[in-house]
């Protein structure tokens, strides 16, 4: 059984371009998380009516970060990709967060990509780039979330892609599986 977490992340710091799997897409309330034992998608938790994720949400394969799990990425694509799909993403920065639970406090940033291949998000190269209305609202979406859940979510800054880069770099272990 393939372990999609141990893929090879391929980044390519001069691009910004690294692998990323979708784990939930983009509107929808469900959330799936990698089963690196069986190699699926498993059902974790939906979100309350009326609330659904805003982007495409997945990780970056051979990469671990402070809370234990592969490196968190939102990618904002054209239309939604399905559970399990498997992006090249260009990354324009890192939404830099700290999560708090059970009076335990972890960094839980959440990089921000688009395709490699988009026409709507082509010309984004950085977060500053975005709406900062739009930003607001992706950072709101995941206090409440975490509210939702019993934790407590607060956004320390929004970076761009030399710190995402960073990020990738910083988070890398061995991949065992070629790209």
């Amino acid at each position: 059984m393939r372990d999609l977490t141990m893929l090879a992340h391929g980044l390519d710091a001069e691009r910004g371009t690294c692998l990323a799997i979708i784990e939930t897409p983009k509107g929808r309330r469900a959330k799936y998380d990698y089963d690196p034992e069986t190699g699926l998608f498993r059902l974790a938790k939906l979100l309350p009516m009326g609330m659904c994720f805003p982007l495409d949400f997945g990780f970056v394969p051979s990469t671990l970060a402070d809370d234990g799990d592969p490196l968190d990425v939102m990618v904002l694509g054209d239309e939604a990709c399905p559970v399990g799909a498997l992006l090249e993403v260009r990354l324009i920065g890192v939404l830099e967060a700290e999560q708090t639970e059970q009076g335990k406090s972890v960094r839980n940033d959440r990089l921000l990509a688009v395709p490699v291949i988009s026409h709507l998000y082509a010309r984004i190269g950085k977060a500053d780039d975005l709406d900062p209305t739009f930003v607001q609202h992706l950072s709101e979406f995941w206090i409440n979330k975490a509210r939702l859940e019993g934790k407590s979510f607060r956004i320390l800054g929004v970076r761009g892609p030399a710190q995402a880069i960073a990020l990738v770099r910083q988070s890398a272990k061995p991949a065992t599986t070629p790209p």
